[in-house]
């Protein structure tokens, strides 16, 4: 009896602090939503990534990439490994309590991510430049005529499956930076993140196909504000673990894009 009572002492009222739910399987109620989440967003690029080498078995599949992309891909490869690091870093420093290393390492992440997105872009608007394009793209970009212009009119596959699937990422990436800087620097990080939306809205060409893409910016303000208006708290080592989960699984779908798509599409 005197058990029981100290039992039902001990136990956190409800509706005070201190007072958690009960785990599913010994997981918390956000770890297993994000398991979910990711589990769902795995049949997106899992179908994405089954149409790229379905289309690359059963047609006469270019090989266009040279030595500049690789490089390119590369480096943008070990952007997001390093971002791997510093996520799992960060997630070491709130176990143990630290909030200034804990919001560096976020940082370091967030700066390794935009290295990624700007490479991508670069990446992007030389291919384009070098015509491989798709119909819904701005009509007044220039488009080259040697071989990408070649692959584009001969194989229209590779353009859309490269664009959709690349894009598709990327968009992943973009959607971590902001989650991670809300995260780490919470209402602070929405004057910045409208900053470089205004930034890049103007500075942009409208005739380049990255002008849709600042929107991305734009939704993503939108969001993180009203959630971080809604709902203001101080992000603990659970949150930071569940952000490290999204982010660790957007660079595990890479390690599997950048073989397939690039690697394998190299120019003999």
């Amino acid at each position: 009896m005197a058990d029981a009572v100290l039992e039902h002492s001990a136990a956190p009222a409800h509706g005070h602090a201190g007072e958690f739910e009960q785990p599913l399987f010994g997981a918390y109620s956000k770890k297993v939503g994000m398991w979910l989440f990711l589990a769902s967003d795995s049949l997106t690029f899992g179908a994405l990534l089954f149409a790229f080498s379905y289309n690359r078995i059963y047609t006469a599949w270019p090989t266009p990439f040279g030595k500049e992309s690789i490089i390119n891909a590369t480096i943008m490869t070990a952007c997001l490994l390093s971002s791997s690091l510093t996520m799992v870093l960060a997630v070491f420093a709130s176990q143990r309590h630290d909030r200034a290393w804990t919001r560096n390492w976020l940082l370091a992440t967030m700066a390794f991510g935009t290295a990624f997105i700007v490479l991508h872009g670069m990446e992007w608007t030389h291919l384009i430049h070098e015509g491989l394009a798709l119909p819904g793209f701005p009509q007044s970009i220039e488009h080259g005529s040697g071989e990408y212009a070649k692959v584009s009119a001969s194989v229209p596959q590779f353009a859309a499956t490269f664009f959709g699937l690349t894009g598709m990422h990327m968009l992943h990436v973009t959607i971590g930076v902001i989650y991670l800087g809300a995260v780490a620097l919470r209402k602070w990080f929405l004057p910045i993140l409208a900053a470089i939306y205004i930034a890049a809205f103007f500075a942009i060409p409208a005739d380049s196909v990255f002008h849709y893409g600042v929107h991305v910016l734009l939704v993503g303000l939108i969001v993180a504000g009203i959630i971080l208006f809604l709902k203001p708290k101080d992000y603990d080592a659970y949150d930071v673990e569940v952000s490290g989960l999204y982010w660790h699984f957007v660079d595990l779908v890479w390690m599997f894009i950048f073989p397939l798509v690039y690697l394998m599409s190299t120019r003999v």
